[in-house]
C-alpha cells in the first residue's frame, strides 16, 4: 500500500485522455489545455515523489495486482517495478513531456481538433509509463504496442492530407515487423523459462553461469528485431523521418522523450540476456554504427528543417546502439537523457521557427532570422552546440562516454565510424544553423507551405507559453550532461553511480578508463566537432554556394544521398509492390472471390436447388407422391444390394 500510487502515475494521463476524448469537443480549448497539462504534471509530481525515496537509498519499489494469467502454472501479474532505471525513464518521459505539452498548448492553439490532438497526447503518455514501469515483458509489450497506436493516431493528426494518412500507416506497418520479433522472444521466454516476469528470467540466468549463446542469443536477436522497430535502427528506421508529417510538438515528444527510446530502454533493460551473448552485442553494436553514419550521410543533404532533425534523431539512437553493442549501457542511457533535452529542444525550437515564417519549413527559403527570434535563435543554438557535441554542454560528455566505451573496448573501426558520424552531425547541425539563422533574410511567402501551423501573420517571436519551455530545455542542454562528467575530468560520474545497482557487473566490465586515453580521444571529438562547425562556417557563410557548385559536378552521387539512397523505392519494389499484387491476384481475385465468394454463392445455388427440388416433391398430387415413394423404395433396394456387396467384398 505504501507506494500504490505508482498506480495513479500512468492512470492520471489516461484521465487527461478520457476526460479529453469524451467531452473536449464541447469544452472551451483553455479548459482542453488545462486537463491535459493538469493530468501530466500530476504524474511528473507524481514522479518526483517517488524520486525522493529512489535517491534516498531504497535501491526498488513493486506493487502488484491481482494475477493477470493464470494458465496451467503460468502466471503473469499486473505489476509495476521501479528501479534506478526506471526512474530516470519516469523522469525523462514526465519532465520533458509535460514541457512539450506546454508548448503545444500555445502552439496548436488555432489547430482544429485541439481536442483531439490533446487526447491523443495523454494517451500515448499513459502507453509511454506503462511501458517503462512494467515489471514483466508482456506488461512492457501492452505499453510497447500502445505507443504504436497512440504515434499512429498522431503522426497521422491531419488525416486529411495523404502524406499524414500514409506517414501514420507506415509507421503503424513498420513497427509491426518489429513487433513480431519480439512476440517470438517472448514465446521462447515462457517455453524455456515459464515466466515473463522480469526478475525471475534474469535471476534464472545469472543463476546458470553455463547459460551461454544459444537459446539466449536467440532471443536477444529476436528482442532487437523489435527494437530496430521501436527505435528506427536500419532495417526499419524508414518510419521515422516520415513521422514528420505530424504537428511539431509531436515529433518532440516522439523523438526526445517516449517512442524511440523504447528499444534502448528494452535492450538496457534486457542486459542479463545480452551480455551472455557476444554475437548478439556485435549484432547490436553494428546496427548502431551504420544505422548512425547512414543517417548522418542523407541528414547532410536535406533541406527541410524538421527532416533534417528526424534524419539526426536517426542517427543519435545508432550511437545508442553503439553504446549498448559495446555494453556501455550506461553510456547509452546516459545519451538517450542529453539527448531527449537537446532533441526535444531543437525541434520545439524549429517548430517556433516554422511558427515564425507562416509555415515555412524549406532552410532555402530561411535566413537572417537571428534578430527576429533572438529566444529562439540563442535557445536553438544550445541544441545546436550540445548535438554538436561542444563542452561542457549535455552532448559532449554522453556522445563521449560512447565513443570512448567502443574504443577502450577494442572496437576501433566502431569507434572511427562513431567519430565520423561526430564530425558529420556537427556538419549538418551547423548547416541547419547558418541555413537557418544567418545570411540574408528572405521574407516568408504568404503562400508558403503550410505544414501543421498555418496562419499568416509577420516574422515575429514565439509567445511566452512557447519560449520558456525552450528555455527550460536550453538549460538542460547545458548542464544536463554535468552528471556524468568523467574522472578524467575531474567529475565523479555520477550516472554511473547511480544505475550501477540496475546494470552492476555490466557497468564494471566497460573498460576501466584510463585519463590519458580517455582525454585524448575527448581531444580528438573535439577536434572533429570544431572541424564540422569550420566547413560549415565556410560553405553557408563564408563562402555560401561553393558546395552547391561541388554537387552540381557530382550530380548523380548528390542525388543519390538526397534521395536516402533510394531505400523507400527499393522497399516499395521489392516488398510492398509484391504484396500487393500477391494481395490483389491471389487474396483477392482467387482467395477472396473465388474461395470466399464462390462457396458462399455455391451454397446459396445448393439451397435453391434443394428448395426447388422439395417443391417438386410437395405437389400435392397423390400420383406424384406415389411416384416419388417408388423412387425412394426403388433407390433404397439398389443401395442395400450394391451397398452390402460392395462391403462383403471389402470385408
Amino acid at each position: 500500500m505504501e507506494y500504490s500510487y505508482l498506480w495513479w502515475i500512468p492512470l492520471l494521463p489516461f484521465a487527461g485522455f478520457l476526460m479529453n476524448g469524451l467531452l473536449g469537443r464541447k469544452l472551451p480549448r483553455p479548459a482542453v489545455a488545462a486537463i491535459a497539462l493538469l493530468f501530466t504534471a500530476g504524474s511528473f509530481g507524481l514522479v518526483l515523489k517517488l524520486a525522493s525515496t529512489i535517491f534516498g537509498g531504497v535501491e526498488s519499489v513493486s506493487v502488484a495486482g491481482p494475477a493477470w494469467i493464470a494458465v496451467s502454472g503460468f502466471t503473469v501479474n499486473f505489476a509495476f517495478t521501479v528501479d534506478h532505471l526506471t526512474m530516470l525513464m519516469l523522469l525523462i518521459v514526465t519532465g520533458v513531456g509535460f514541457l512539450i505539452h506546454l508548448y503545444a498548448a500555445g502552439y496548436m492553439a488555432h489547430e482544429e481538433g485541439y481536442w483531439r490532438f490533446f487526447a491523443y497526447l495523454n494517451l500515448f503518455m499513459f502507453f509511454m509509463l506503462v511501458l517503462v514501469l512494467a515489471a514483466n515483458f508482456l506488461l512492457l509489450f501492452v505499453g510497447w504496442e500502445g505507443v504504436g497506436l497512440a504515434s499512429y493516431l498522431l503522426i497521422g493528426f491531419y488525416f486529411k492530407k495523404d502524406s499524414a494518412a500514409n506517414a501514420g500507416k507506415k509507421a503503424f506497418i513498420v513497427n509491426r515487423v518489429g513487433d513480431f520479433g519480439f512476440l517470438l522472444a517472448m514465446f521462447l521466454i515462457i517455453a524455456n523459462f515459464h515466466t515473463l516476469d522480469f526478475a525471475s528470467v534474469f535471476s534464472q540466468i545469472s543463476a546458470n553461469p553455463s547459460l551461454q549463446g544459444g537459446l539466449l542469443t536467440a532471443i536477444a536477436l529476436l528482442l532487437v528485431v523489435g527494437a530496430t522497430g521501436k527505435s528506427a535502427q536500419i532495417p526499419l528506421y524508414v518510419w521515422l523521418p516520415d513521422a514528420m508529417e505530424g504537428p511539431t510538438p509531436v515529433s518532440a515528444l516522439i523523438h526526445a522523450a517516449t517512442m524511440v527510446t523504447a528499444g534502448i530502454y528494452m535492450v538496457s533493460r534486457s542486459h542479463v540476456l545480452f551480455d551472455r551473448s557476444p554475437f548478439a552485442l556485435c549484432v547490436v553494436a553494428v546496427i548502431g554504427a551504420l544505422t548512425a553514419i547512414f543517417a548522418a550521410c542523407i541528414g547532410m543533404v536535406q533541406h527541410d528543417i524538421k527532416r533534417v532533425l528526424a534524419y539526426s534523431t536517426v542517427s543519435q539512437l545508432g550511437y545508442m546502439f553503439l553504446g549498448c553493442g559495446v555494453a556501455a549501457y550506461t553510456g547509452a542511457v546516459f545519451h538517450l537523457m542529453t539527448h531527449a533535452f537537446f532533441k526535444a529542444l531543437l525541434f520545439l525550437a524549429a517548430g517556433s521557427v516554422i511558427h515564425a515564417l507562416n509555415g515555412e519549413q524549406d532552410m532555402r527559403a530561411m535566413g537572417g532570422l537571428r534578430s527576429k527570434i533572438p529566444v529562439t535563435f540563442w535557445t536553438m543554438t544550445m541544441g545546436v552546440f550540445a548535438i554538436a557535441g561542444f563542452p561542457p554542454l549535455a552532448g559532449f560528455f554522453s556522445k563521449d562516454e560512447i565513443l570512448f566505451q567502443t574504443f577502450a573496448s577494442g572496437h576501433v573501426i566502431l569507434w572511427a565510424v562513431g567519430l565520423l558520424t561526430a564530425g558529420m552531425t556537427s556538419f549538418y547541425m551547423f548547416r541547419l544553423w547558418f541555413k537557418t539563422f544567418f545570411g540574408e533574410f528572405h521574407e516568408p511567402a504568404h503562400d508558403a507551405h503550410h505544414d501543421d501551423h498555418g496562419h499568416a501573420h509577420g516574422v515575429h517571436e514565439s509567445p511566452a507559453i512557447m519560449t520558456i519551455p525552450l528555455a527550460i530545455l536550453a538549460l538542460l542542454s547545458i548542464i544536463g550532461g554535468w552528471v556524468g562528467v568523467p574522472a578524467a575530468l575531474g567529475g565523479h560520474m555520477e550516472i554511473e553511480h547511480f544505475l550501477a545497482p540496475v546494470f552492476g557487473e555490466a557497468a564494471k566490465a566497460a573498460a576501466e578508463p584510463s585519463h590519458g586515453l580517455e582525454l585524448g580521444l575527448a581531444a580528438v571529438s573535439v577536434g572533429v566537432a570544431v572541424i564540422g562547425f569550420l566547413l560549415a562556417y565556410t560553405f553557408y557563410y563564408k563562402k555560401p554556394g561553393t558546395l552547391g557548385a561541388v554537387a552540381e559536378k557530382n550530380r548523380g552521387l548528390y542525388n543519390v544521398v538526397a534521395n536516402k539512397f533510394y531505400i523507400d523505392e527499393i522497399y516499395n519494389a521489392l516488398i510492398v509492390i509484391p504484396i500487393l499484387a500477391f494481395s490483389r491476384l491471389f487474396l483477392a481475385a482467387f482467395v477472396d472471390k473465388g474461395v470466399v465468394d464462390g462457396t458462399g454463392a455455391a451454397l446459396g445455388l445448393t439451397a435453391r436447388g434443394g428448395g426447388y427440388f422439395a417443391r417438386k416433391i410437395q405437389s400435392g398430387n397423390i400420383r406424384s407422391y406415389a411416384g416419388w415413394l417408388a423412387l425412394g423404395a426403388a433407390v433404397l433396394l439398389i443401395a442395400m444390394t450394391f451397398g452390402l456387396k460392395a462391403f462383403g467384398a471389402t470385408h
